[in-house]
């Protein structure tokens, strides 16, 4: 591998870091509310699906037993 000196290497860390698009406060807060709505969906979603295998699983057991 070719050895860059440590100026060239900040010139192509800079040149990089130039290129990159940073997301709009509105972008980031939209993000952040999908997110959070997203993640309280799937918590009730998971706690519904949980309940009713644990209702099932108990009605099994107490079947068998």
């Amino acid at each position: 591998m070719a050895k860059v000196n440590p100026a060239a290497f900040i010139a192509q860390v800079r040149a990089e870091g130039a290129k990159v698009i940073w997301p709009t406060r509105k972008e980031t807060t939209l993000t952040t509310v999908m997110v959070f709505l997203l993640s309280t969906l799937f918590t009730i979603f998971f706690f519904f699906v949980d309940s009713i295998l644990s209702w099932l699983v108990q009605a099994f057991l107490s079947i068998t037993l």
